[in-house]
């Protein structure tokens, strides 16, 4: 088995944690874990493994991990805003001039049927 095919095979951070031997802390994981996996596939996606050996994959992937963890140590999972959703809510990006006007509200007794 590849170190890659390994991954996709794990299914809780404790597991890649545990797999790739990155020491953790349990409570700062139960907050971030979804942010540090998003964070860490972010950083895996962007490296190049179409030469590498297995050993080499092995220690970016650990590398990869221990990197995005961090991320979320020396932050928030609200700081940072992986997920789209937290980055569509993020107080300090202007709105576009669309999103920031009201949405005009027409009660269904004022519409009329055309073309009966």
């Amino acid at each position: 088995m590849s170190v890659l095919a390994d991954l996709e095979k794990l299914s809780s951070a404790e597991e890649f944690f545990s797999y790739l031997k990155v020491d953790y802390d349990p409570a700062r994981l139960r907050v971030a874990r979804l942010h540090i996996l998003k964070r860490m596939g972010k950083y895996l996606a962007a490296r190049d493994f179409s030469a590498a050996g297995e050993e080499r994959i092995l220690e970016e992937a650990r590398e990869t991990l221990a990197l995005a963890y961090r991320d979320f140590t020396e932050s928030s999972p609200l700081d940072e805003r992986v997920f789209k959703v937290l980055q569509d809510h993020d107080p300090s990006r202007a709105k576009p001039a669309a999103e920031a006007a009201p949405k005009a509200f027409v009660p269904l007794d004022q519409l009329t049927i055309i073309g009966r």
